[in-house]
């Protein structure tokens, strides 16, 4: 009996053994494959695109003559972008999470905004696109101006934002606020002293991701109808504007007709991974430099 005890459960020793060894080759293929077609990519739009860059690429104006043509206008467009979409989703994604998480009863109420909350941050964001054209750009009447791009932009990174502050401020131990309201701080100063400070890496590094999604998303400012050509350099908030993801996505049209625009197109793809890989590194570092251990 101890023999056939002893077989059996060998056996499905080397049974789970043959199955944790096919899972993890089945993985690394998997994760293998996802490499292998990434470097091809960002080796072939390299290789595509870095002899056009140059410096009357970065700042010149948008042009049909694929010589003469640069980015700089889209590049602009892409910064005032972030000047409306960076301050109104710090502002309203801290403020909600706070209340959410500081604020905000337990219960079913609480329960349904918390799911709402994450099943928005899933949105497509062509619908937000849908959204802000019938809020911002017809029923408010502000046109394709940055000012409706960066308030549809904010709409669509909102969600990521108030759930990064979110578990930011959950990770703030409870001995802290505790111990600032044994001292006799009220709520409201030991938020501002004691959670925030802590929680602000935490929410930094979600806000700068978010805003890295932004400035790649393309979708909803096609559905605003965001142009892109031979447009005027924008010079504020209420002024037409174009964005990079805008030039990268018109140019590859454009490259059926004309081969040389993909390499125009190329060389944009390689200046917006330079932001956005700027971008991921500083919050990065955010992260590493200002973590705190308790």
């Amino acid at each position: 009996m101890d023999y056939i005890d002893k077989s059996i459960i060998m056996k499905k020793i080397n049974t789970r053994r043959w199955m944790n060894g096919f899972a993890r080759g089945l993985f690394f293929l998997a994760t293998s494959f996802g490499l292998v077609v990434l470097l091809i990519l960002i080796a072939r739009i390299i290789s595509q695109g870095i002899g056009w860059i140059n410096m009357d690429f970065l700042t010149g104006k948008l042009s049909t003559q694929v010589d003469k043509a640069g980015i700089f206008g889209a590049v602009l467009g892409t910064f005032w972008l972030m000047v409306v979409v960076a301050p109104i989703t710090m502002f309203i994604g801290v403020c909600t999470a706070i209340y959410i998480e500081l604020y905000m009863k337990k219960g079913k109420f609480k329960s349904i905004i918390q799911t709402n909350i994450s099943n928005l941050a899933g949105v497509p964001s062509i619908v937000y696109g849908i959204l802000g054209l019938t809020i911002f750009v017809r029923l408010l009447q502000l046109g394709n101006v940055v000012l409706a791009g960066g308030l549809t932009m904010s709409l669509l990174v909102l969600p990521i934002v108030v759930i990064a502050s979110q578990e930011a401020i959950r990770a703030v131990p409870t001995h802290l606020s505790e111990a600032s309201y044994g001292l006799g701080a009220t709520k409201w100063q030991t938020i501002r002293n004691v959670i925030l400070p802590a929680a602000l890496p935490g929410i930094l590094t979600g806000a700068i991701l978010a805003l890295s999604r932004a400035i790649g998303e393309t979708a909803p400012l096609v559905v605003l109808g965001i142009p892109a050509l031979l447009l005027p350099f924008p010079g504020g908030i209420l002024d037409k504007f174009t964005v990079l993801p805008m030039q990268i996505y018109y140019w590859t049209l454009d490259s059926s007709l004309t081969a040389e625009y993909a390499n125009l197109a190329a060389a944009t793809i390689i200046t917006l991974l330079f932001f956005l890989f700027f971008l991921n590194a500083t919050a990065i570092f955010i992260r590493n430099k200002f973590q705190k251990k308790y």
